[in-house]
């Protein structure tokens, strides 16, 4: 089977996953470009892949499953748009595959941050660009907001991750959400964790780039 990619595209700026590579999802002006950093990325996804102990393809063929309209998050540099094979059920072994996917990708944002301490960060061409705590606490605090997203209440929460596979799992195996919330259009499975996986994957790479001077 070939790498399954959906793209999402605004005006501006495309963002092409990996739909079932949760987290390595990467952006450029065009499609073309989109999926040639996908492609790029690959051998930094497969030390995710290895620390989650799952096989991972020495070559990938892609296959575009779904082209999606993008908006105001495509642009902004966020993959915003849940695909329409995301609402797939998981079997058991998706689900488990699936989890150990999105912690590896947690792992790495932990160990960048761990490797990073008391490193100044290089800025941008234009000065800008988060300190190292700031990027710590930018990343848990989406990881409240994700945790809202699939429909459970974030305050008070005190380990985020461990509520969020939880409330995953739930929902995965249409269990009762602790904690639910009101969330009018709660994500899906595969999507809360792509796009959890990919933010702390982002800023795992963008951490490791800019500490290297």
């Amino acid at each position: 089977m070939g790498l399954r990619v959906v793209v999402e595209v605004a005006p501006k700026r495309t963002f092409a996953s990996a739909l079932d590579w949760p987290g390595w999802s990467r952006g450029a002006k065009t499609e073309e470009a989109a999926i040639e950093a996908l492609l790029a990325y690959a051998p930094r996804y497969a030390a995710v892949a290895r620390r989650a102990k799952v096989a991972f393809p020495a070559r990938h063929s892609v296959e575009i499953v779904e082209r999606l309209d993008g908006g105001g998050s495509t642009e902004f540099g966020v993959p915003g748009a849940a695909a329409a094979a995301e609402s797939d059920p998981l079997s058991t072994a998706e689900l488990a595959r699936l989890i150990t996917l999105l912690e590896a990708a947690w792992a790495t944002f932990d160990a960048a941050a761990r490797q990073a301490r008391g490193v100044k960060l290089r800025l941008g061409p234009r000065g800008g660009g988060r300190q190292l705590p700031k990027v710590v606490e930018h990343v848990h605090d989406a990881d409240g907001g994700y945790l809202h997203q699939l429909g459970t209440r974030a305050s008070g929460v005190a380990d985020l991750r461990a509520a969020f596979v939880e409330a995953l799992t739930a929902r995965a195996t249409d269990r009762p959400l602790p904690n639910p919330n009101r969330v009018r259009k709660p994500w899906s499975p595969r999507y809360a964790a792509r796009r959890s996986a990919w933010h702390a994957l982002d800023h795992a790479w963008e951490i490791e780039d800019r500490a290297s001077g």
